[in-house]
């Protein structure tokens, strides 16, 4: 069994309040949960207006697949339009 965790750092230029922040983080959520089926959630900067860190989790009998469903939510943070993606970090457990 293998435990990913990959942790995104974003930079959000555009945002001047909390509320464009919010529909920012809502959208990407949004559409990370529904491509990928894995557990995401913003875990700091909360109070921040043009920063973010997300952290998706996942849970897989085979690290291969849990190392390519990363590769790709990866390739997703770094192209999203709204958002430059200032770091990451991948855990395996």
């Amino acid at each position: 069994m293998t435990i990913g965790v990959l942790t995104l750092d974003f930079f959000l230029a555009y945002s001047h309040s909390l509320k464009e922040k919010r529909r920012f983080i809502n959208s990407f959520i949004g559409r990370v949960q529904h491509r990928f089926n894995v557990s995401i959630s913003e875990v700091d900067f909360q109070d921040s207006w043009q920063r973010t860190r997300i952290a998706v989790a996942l849970v897989n009998s085979e690290g291969s697949v849990v190392r390519q469903i990363m590769d790709k939510i990866l390739e997703e943070a770094n192209s999203y339009p709204d958002a430059v993606l200032s770091g990451h970090k991948l855990d395996l457990y």
